[in-house]
């Protein structure tokens, strides 16, 4: 029929019926169909596919799995693909390993795959807060629109598509976006499930991506009219319970949209009235700071007591609908657009971001007699020294004692503008 290597050229010399009445011994036993196949018949009456041959002056043999899961059809069906094989000059162990090599990560590039792979091994690297943040905006603003594809098949076109569209939304979270696919792209090179990576990882690579934006400061409500309202329809908004505390806390302590959100219990002290965040959470890391420490008012006291009956079990203040994540920054975001405060052009705009700018505005105006110091202020919001060599010698106080009359006067006015 063809020319072999190393094998014998009588072939089918087996009927299906003796393979199938093949009976176990004491030992085990073959019964040959010739150009190498035989099937292995084991004295635990188990009947195995064999097939033997001899590539480059050695004898080789391999299995083509069990009858009758494969049949004497399939299994000369096999013998002839790989006398095949063979005869190119081919090892056919080798060829289907590499074959099923293939196989394994053509699957594992699949862009959902690999984008689970790396978030697992970015979990390893990085704090919770930071690793969900990555989760959330893989789920929310990219699986959507690659989940069908094969990391492979993503091109310049389709990441630039994502990112224009969350332009125009959310522009920090485009930055981010280019960020993270970039390095999704750098490790799926690594891992082989990429032969040519779209990225070319260069210095001014990201402002083809995305679009340079003109400084903007976040909208912050001033007005005490409008703050009156606001802090009203916060204190009796009916949508989700950690939503309306976290809103209700921003209002009394001025803490970063990421701080807010992701605030764990093991950082409050009821005892004597302290928030203590590390250091690496806040948004300067410098190791020579202390950690960011702050205060708590009663009415802080009062809202967290309030929040601990729904989530005091878990690690998180404020939990998201699954009851298990920290709640995500959009969604008190939602409420405030939702409770109509998305007219900036009224001034009654406001994002939680917003809530440190109207802190800080409002406290130079009400501290008329100037009680309070610009520094403890601006300890009040985490704000830095911008040079490195200043900050490591500055004054490493905790300034919490300074800081609690600031914040009882601050707390005080915000309760005082709510109406009974």
């Amino acid at each position: 029929m063809y020319p072999l290597i190393g094998v014998h050229m009588a072939i089918d010399l087996l009927k299906d019926i003796q393979v199938k009445n093949a009976k176990s011994q004491e030992k085990d036993y073959f019964l040959n169909d010739g150009a190498g196949l035989r099937l292995k018949v084991t004295k635990d009456n188990r009947k195995i596919w064999e097939f033997r041959f001899t590539f480059q002056g050695k004898r080789r043999v391999t299995t083509f799995k069990t009858y009758p899961i494969v049949s004497l059809k399939e299994a000369r069906n096999k013998r002839t693909e790989y006398l095949n094989i063979i005869n190119q000059g081919i090892n056919p162990i080798d060829f289907f390993n590499n074959v099923q090599n293939e196989i394994i990560i053509d699957e594992k590039g699949i862009f959902l795959n690999v984008v689970k792979e790396w978030l697992e091994e970015e979990g390893k690297r990085v704090k919770d807060n930071t690793h969900l943040t990555k989760v959330r905006i893989f789920e929310n603003d990219i699986n959507p629109f690659l989940k069908n594809k094969h990391i492979k098949d993503v091109t310049k076109e389709d990441v630039i598509k994502i990112i224009k569209t969350k332009e125009i939304q959310a522009p920090n979270v485009a930055s981010k976006i280019f960020i993270f696919v970039r390095s999704l792209f750098n490790y799926a090179m690594f891992k082989g499930y990429l032969t040519k990576n779209i990225f070319n990882n260069s210095k001014d690579e990201k402002k083809y991506y995305i679009q340079k934006l003109d400084v903007k400061h976040f909208s912050k409500i001033v007005d005490l009219v409008i703050l009156k309202e606001l802090v009203n329809d916060i204190y009796n908004y009916q949508g989700m319970h950690a939503v309306r505390n976290s809103l209700k806390m921003v209002l009394h302590l001025p803490l970063r949209a990421e701080n807010l959100c992701n605030l764990e219990w093991n950082f409050i002290d009821f005892e004597n009235k302290l928030l203590v965040i590390p250091r690496e959470l806040m948004k300067v890391k410098d190791k020579n700071l202390p950690d960011f420490k702050m205060p708590l008012t009663d009415e802080v006291i009062n809202i967290l007591n309030d929040q601990k009956i729904f989530s005091g079990h878990q690690k998180w203040v404020f939990l998201g609908t699954n009851n298990r994540d920290p709640i995500n920054t959009e969604s008190p975001n939602g409420a405030l657009k939702r409770m109509g405060y998305n007219d900036e052009r009224k001034g009654k705009k406001q994002r939680l971001h917003g809530f440190r700018g109207t802190f800080r505005s409002l406290i130079e105006t009400l501290d008329e007699d100037n009680k309070f110091s610009f520094e403890v202020k601006e300890r009040a919001l985490d704000h830095q020294e911008i040079s490195k060599v200043v900050r490591a010698y500055a004054n490493k106080s905790d300034y919490v004692k300074q800081l609690t009359p600031l914040m009882n006067f601050w707390s005080d006015f915000i309760c005082s503008l709510i109406e009974k």
